[in-house]
């Protein structure tokens, strides 16, 4: 593809360096062979693929030995079909996505694994500008509140059935993930049904905003740039960036088929140790400009400067004609862990699909996250930088109000605060007793099926 920051020449002298000083195919990070060192990785246009974007922009991945394309491709079941056929090595997926492939609920099964998150929140919910005027007039104290809830909408929802009205239409991304979970899970703390209150559809994050414009839908949960957008055209409102609802929560990684992983281990490490030095970066205060500059140039992310600098900066603005407020910790790239792949939150995502449905055969829900959750290579990648990398596996959620750390391999790691919107806790040892205490749910399975695999 074109380098859209005129870095095309500076890149490949670093590859063609990185290959003198490391003859028969070794990287940076160790004196291991490479596999296969020409890379395609695929990204969709999202700002939170910053992480891939600058490890080739900033010649991360050139310094590993390795000379990676970047794939821009249409919505995510694109990167789906593309990864299981083949045609992409590796990609920024949807946290979801490798265990619904590995689970046999995409149209295919393919076993899929990551290794690296890369990052935490980058999401937010948006209403169109009519929606919101409704909601501020159905409950302006729930309206005023920070973070905000679902409370008003369930009130407009309640006066439009009272009217015979057709239910609102809310849109999210792909239905394994972060975002129909987030979406869902704000809609239910209100007392809302996603089941039957509203109508829900898919929806890919390039074209949220004309579908929201063209009153397809009326709002929805996607990444950056693609909230901001719609405020900064004076069609929409954000009314909860995913850090409020979620503190630190998982949302992209990088995919990987299972068969890949075991064929390419070396080139894995490769890339997984370039994506770290990518993100140490993109965590700098000083850097984010810059990045916003580069992740939104026209090969990548395609949007307005301003618009992408916005979430990257942490000055968020949630509504037309608003001072945006402060919002430092709406991209986490590196602190807190944020590349680390949590088994414990594979978990908690697997009891999102059993409680809306989506998982319908009882699986072991730790024995499916042990084998797509990866720490143990990303510990192997981290180590290889002098980076620490926590001891354990797991981890509770929703517990921590502010930041606290855990034992790590090179000391302690300190991580964020990890807190849900609504107060609700998460203990991995007990996922189906998570499951009891949602107030709303629709399984299409028993929680004893579950229990009784998992015995």
């Amino acid at each position: 593809m074109s380098d859209p920051t005129g870095n095309t020449e500076e890149v490949s002298s670093l590859l063609a360096a990185a290959r003198r000083a490391l003859p028969g195919g070794g990287h940076a990070g160790g004196s291991e062979r490479l596999e296969k060192t020409h890379l395609t990785l695929g990204i969709v246009m999202l700002t939170d693929s910053a992480a891939i974007v600058i490890a080739r922009e900033k010649g991360c991945f050139a310094r590993h030995g390795l000379d990676v394309k970047i794939s821009r491709q249409p919505s995510w079941a694109s990167i789906r079909d593309r990864l299981a056929i083949g045609a992409l090595d590796a990609a920024q997926m949807l946290a979801g996505m490798p265990l619904a492939l590995s689970l046999g609920l995409e149209p295919f099964e393919r076993p899929a694994l990551t290794a690296f998150s890369m990052g935490l929140g980058g999401n937010a919910i948006t209403v169109s500008t009519a929606l919101h005027r409704r909601m501020v007039e159905a409950d302006p104290e729930a309206m005023a509140e920070r973070p905000t809830s679902a409370r008003a909408l369930r009130a407009v929802i309640a006066a439009d059935r009272f009217r015979g009205k057709p239910p609102l239409t809310f849109a999210m991304v792909y239905p394994y993930s972060d975002h129909n979970f987030e979406l869902r899970y704000w809609l239910a703390a209100a007392g809302i049904n996603p089941e039957t209150d509203l109508r829900l559809t898919v929806v890919p994050p390039p074209q949220m905003v004309a579908a929201l414009r063209q009153g397809a839908i009326d709002g929805y949960c996607v990444g950056e740039p693609w909230n901001g957008h719609a405020v900064r055209a004076g069609i929409g409102c954000t009314v909860i960036a995913s850090c409020e609802l979620w503190n630190n929560h998982p949302s992209k990684v990088l995919g990987v088929t299972r068969d890949w992983a075991e064929r390419h281990p070396n080139t894995h490490k490769a890339l997984i140790q370039a994506l770290l030095e990518s993100v140490q970066w993109l965590d700098r205060p000083e850097n984010r400009l810059e990045a916003a500059r580069l992740v939104g140039g026209a090969d990548y992310v395609d949007a307005p400067f301003e618009v992408v600098a916005m979430s990257l900066t942490g000055a968020y603005q949630f509504q037309p004609q608003r001072a945006p407020l402060s919002l430092p910790e709406f991209h986490v790239f590196h602190r807190y862990a944020a590349n680390f792949p949590w088994r414990s939150q594979a978990v908690w995502l697997m009891t999102q699909m059993i409680r809306w449905g989506q998982l319908r055969r009882p699986v072991d829900l730790r024995q499916i996250a042990d084998s797509v959750y990866r720490p143990d290579l990303y510990r192997e990648a981290a180590a290889g930088l002098g980076i620490s990398a926590p001891e354990a596996d797991v981890k509770p959620e929703g517990m921590h109000s502010a930041p606290w750390s855990v034992p790590g391999t090179a000391g302690p790691v300190a991580l964020g605060p990890d807190r849900f919107f609504d107060g609700a806790q998460f203990d991995p040892a007990d996922p189906l007793g998570y499951l009891r205490d949602c107030p709303i749910r629709h399984p299409a399975l028993s929680l004893a099926d579950i229990a009784e695999v998992a015995a």
